[in-house]
């Protein structure tokens, strides 16, 4: 009797969040789908676990994947029209994660998510010379800062309180799902588990790249293990990009 109950209230999707605001699903022009069939299917999988809208966001960084909005566009025009072709009724849109790095140039026009928030990253193992004031020129200008993936920048693992300062500077935090899930390893999965602890996360999406990360993910939703650890935080992504 106890099993049946706890299989009956298990929550064994993603529903709840809804919104992907951070993935790799266009093809062929980063490092995530090599090819339209796979993003298709990944996105197909995705759908079934419960997310029903798509902001992909595939890499500007000059040095490895030089994409401009022309590419990125390009790409997601073959997505629609692959999903217009396979009957699939699924909402994809496009922004782009941007490398701040010495390459990177503030300017108007840059590819972001409704609202004119702009996704960030940096390097995993040393924060960008100079990052405040990005951040504040990237303000300056009416962009909303949102920095990918924060818990897994190796360089502040020892300093978890550096992340109080991004937010006392206005940046939003995005946490990738499988952080917690222990995917990439006990110091970003800690340095998760800091983070909401403290309430720092705005956002939550699968930064998905590949079958192994589907595989992984469905396991964590399918399982009830994301909605038991996350679902009842207020993440923003329904609020603001449904």
């Amino acid at each position: 009797m106890f099993t049946f109950f706890k299989r009956k209230n298990r929550v064994e999707d993603i529903e709840w969040l809804g919104v992907d605001m951070h993935s790799h699903l266009l093809p062929g022009i980063d490092d995530g789908s090599p090819d339209l069939e796979q993003s298709l299917n990944l996105i197909r999988q995705l759908n079934n676990l419960g997310f029903s809208k798509f902001l992909c966001t595939p890499h500007i960084f000059a040095e490895l994947y030089p994409n401009t909005p022309d590419t990125i566009i390009s790409a997601l025009d073959l997505v629609k029209n692959g999903l217009i072709n396979r009957g699939l009724s699924v909402e994809v849109e496009a922004a782009a994660e941007y490398m701040v790095d010495e390459n990177f140039q503030v300017t108007e026009g840059l590819l972001c998510l409704p609202g004119k928030y702009i996704l960030i990253e940096m390097s995993y193992l040393s924060e960008t010379p100079g990052i405040e004031q990005v951040i504040f020129n990237l303000k300056i200008k009416g962009y909303r800062v949102i920095l990918a993936h924060p818990e897994r920048y190796s360089f502040n693992h020892d300093n978890l309180s550096r992340f109080n300062r991004y937010k006392e500077i206005g940046v939003l935090f995005q946490l990738n799902l499988l952080s917690v899930y222990g995917y990439y390893g006990k110091e970003v999965k800690s340095a998760a588990e800091y983070l909401l602890e403290n309430m720092l996360y705005d956002f939550a999406a699968t930064d998905l790249h590949h079958n192994r990360h589907m595989r992984a993910l469905s396991a964590a939703v399918t399982s009830g293990f994301l909605y038991k650890k996350l679902g009842q935080y207020d993440f923003k992504n329904k609020e603001l990009f449904s």
